[in-house]
């Protein structure tokens, strides 16, 4: 009964059936954690990107001993300097700018990697679904985060694509191995079946078909990845097998804590850094969690 009044109230919408974005617009009106948590994660990302706009990096990265360890306010350092006199305020931009680009562009390649390789090995099943889970088993055992520091160590001019390469190159498993099992399940419906039956190609049923009834279960996924995948970036960076050192981010402004001296005394240079990472995760968080409520609804109404 309570299932029947919840799907009339979502469908009661000027008429029409509610769509996917309209349950999950009516979640995060219901949560207003979850609305607070989208509004401060698009502001920080559209403040971040406009911003890194008009800062140089390269003169922003020059070393002034002059304004060592600068406290806030100072010599007109809004968040104070570093222990080479560089500008605090810059580089939480410039590094909030590096890590949120390289988690996207992370996220992004491993849900395309994770969605056509799931797709495949539970649509097709069989030889193809068995050789797929064999080579993802592999990929299971393997100790992911000591492999990533190995290759950023070896590689020859390491740099942030070779960084995001890296990493896409074994994250995307977790997203293959669900979208698998969600597919196996699709695939048994008679949505499915109706297609062969009249001829569609397979392509056409795994894109047009089946992958836009698992759309909701993706995007939840993405987003958690989303947040996984910056705080894999910045704890790489923190101990020093993340970006390269003259490339601004948050895990390495964080890393300066790992200084004693730095860490009781020069609060200003890990401290803003630590909390933004706080914000973003738990944002993140908020609004996955609220995503997943609405694919759950959608779900449990068909």
């Amino acid at each position: 009964m309570q299932q029947i009044e919840e799907k009339t109230l979502l469908q009661q919408d000027e008429g029409t059936p509610a769509t996917g974005l309209k349950v999950v617009w009516r979640e995060f009106k219901k949560d207003k954690l979850a609305m607070a948590s989208l509004i401060v994660l698009v502001g920080i990302i559209v403040v971040t990107f406009v911003w890194s706009f008009t800062i140089d990096r390269e003169e922003l990265m020059q070393i002034s001993l002059y304004d060592e360890f600068a406290q806030p306010g100072t010599n007109g350092f809004i968040l104070g300097a570093d222990q080479g006199g560089i500008d605090i305020l810059g580089q939480l931009i410039l590094g909030t700018r590096n890590s949120l680009t390289i988690a996207i562009a992370i996220t992004l390649i491993t849900g395309v990697l994770g969605v056509g390789i799931g797709l495949a090995a539970g649509y097709f099943g069989g030889i193809v679904d068995a050789i797929i889970m064999r080579i993802m088993d592999f990929y299971m055992t393997l100790p992911t985060l000591m492999i990533i520091i190995v290759f950023v160590t070896i590689v020859p001019k390491y740099n942030v694509m070779t960084f995001v390469l890296i990493m896409s190159a074994f994250l995307w498993v977790g997203t293959a191995r669900l979208i698998r099992s969600k597919v196996l399940s699709e695939g048994k419906r008679d949505y499915v079946s109706a297609s062969k039956t009249m001829g569609t190609g397979n392509f056409a049923i795994m894109l047009k078909g089946i992958l836009p009834n698992i759309s909701s279960l993706l995007i939840v996924e993405l987003t958690l990845n989303f947040a996984g995948n910056v705080g894999i970036e910045t704890g790489l960076t923190y101990l020093g097998f993340g970006l390269p050192p003259n490339v601004p981010s948050l895990g390495t402004l964080v890393g300066a804590a790992s200084n004693p001296v730095v860490l009781e005394n020069n609060w200003w240079v890990w401290l803003p850094a630590s909390i933004l990472i706080l914000v973003l995760m738990l944002a993140i968080n908020y609004v996955g969690q609220a995503l997943r409520r609405a694919a759950d609804s959608k779900q449990r109404l068909g």
